[in-house]
């Protein structure tokens, strides 16, 4: 467990643990932070990733004013933020993580800008390691949906694709400025009334997409009739650099509520087993029923953004019920705690409603929030 003291007005933290998360916070909050011993122990490579420094950069383009310190061996990095701007930004990321790594910070900051995010970024849309872009796309976009009005400028364009290793993918993510969130109480996440997904091939032959689809609706007809999943072999520059295949999922339910998931082909130049197609999409589906479980009034992956907008919503009470917790979720309601001093009631929730087999245990968590406001964004 890392502790993080305050001293002089500036979080002290030690580790790389959780890194992103107090960036997002340290920009949203202005607070200043320094971490020190980032991966000092480590003798083959001491000090920040390189996508850790490219996602530092990306920051640095969102703000005006922010002051960033890192030592020699890049093991202590001081940061502290200036003004959010936003604006329209091109970003080379690392091909280290996928791009979805960086679209959950502008997701969790975009509202709060001096001027609507235009932001293209460049590099891997799909990787074992991080959500694809495609998850994305339907997971948050439909959780900050929740928590803003007027939502048709929110936005998110896949371009090009790319695999990894060598990437070369664009998305462009356009998202609107508001003065404030809104609260919010769901607390029903409803039934799954269809199913949608994509499988594509970059590179490789089109019968590998075919062939995902085929053993992925084998399994998803077993529990719900509305299934439609299309296939994408994209040719030329929109195939990226690198072969490679995969599919995304997601299931939408009669409240609204979007479940997602994917799967995507192993690196076998990097000496992992190669896919099989018809694994993969099997793997995929059950993936989906595995997320729809769960349940909540979102996935997994966007738990940690409904959080924060939960906190920082107006000075009302919010409550949405989730399904179990990750760590990455838990570590986030500790450093918002740390930033922003908000904490959460989180109590075990059961619907009197409904019956057995609907799924894991639920929470229930309740905040009030901070009234956190926009001071660019102009009222009329």
């Amino acid at each position: 467990m890392l502790l993080s003291t305050k001293k002089s007005d500036v979080l002290q933290y030690k580790g790389c643990n959780f890194f992103k998360q107090r960036l997002v916070l340290s920009v949203l909050s202005g607070k200043s932070i320094n971490i020190t011993e980032i991966r000092s122990k480590s003798e083959d490579e001491p000090g920040l990733k390189e996508f850790e420094v490219s996602l530092i950069r990306l920051f640095d383009k969102l703000t005006n004013g922010t002051i960033i310190e890192l030592n020699e061996t890049g093991t202590s990095l001081f940061f502290q933020p200036g003004l959010l701007v936003g604006g329209k930004i091109q970003h080379d990321c690392s091909l280290q993580r996928g791009l979805g790594y960086y679209l959950e910070a502008l997701f969790m900051i975009g509202c709060f800008c001096k001027q609507p995010l235009n932001v293209t970024l460049q590099g891997v849309t799909c990787t074992n390691v991080d959500p694809s872009v495609d998850l994305m796309k339907t997971s948050m976009i439909s959780t900050l949906k929740k928590f803003i009005l007027d939502d048709e400028e929110l936005d998110l364009k896949v371009t090009k694709r790319g695999m990894r290793p060598l990437g070369g993918g664009e998305v462009v993510f356009k998202c609107p400025i508001r003065k404030q969130l809104r609260p919010v109480q769901i607390l029903d996440n409803g039934m799954v009334k269809r199913i949608r997904g994509t499988a594509y091939a970059l590179r490789v032959s089109p019968a590998m997409a075919n062939r995902m689809v085929e053993k992925a609706k084998g399994v998803l007809l077993n529990f719900i009739p509305d299934v439609y999943i299309s296939t994408d072999h994209c040719k030329g520059k929109q195939s990226g650099k690198s072969p490679g295949f995969g599919m995304h999922l997601y299931a939408e339910t009669t409240n609204g509520v979007i479940y997602s998931s994917e799967q995507i082909s192993n690196l076998v130049s990097q000496g992992e087993e190669p896919s099989i197609p018809e694994d993969l999409g099997v793997a995929a589906a059950q993936r989906l029923l595995y997320e729809i479980y769960l349940g909540g009034i979102t996935d997994s992956t966007s738990q940690s953004l409904a959080i924060l907008n939960m906190a920082l919503g107006p000075k009302d009470v919010s409550k949405i019920v989730l399904g179990p917790l990750t760590e990455y979720t838990i570590g986030f309601l500790r450093n918002l705690r740390e930033f922003f001093g908000v904490t959460f009631k989180i109590e075990n929730y059961e619907n009197e409603e409904d019956q057995g087999g609907t799924g894991s245990k639920k929470v229930l968590l309740t905040c009030v929030g901070i009234g956190y406001t926009n001071i660019s964004k102009r009222t009329i």
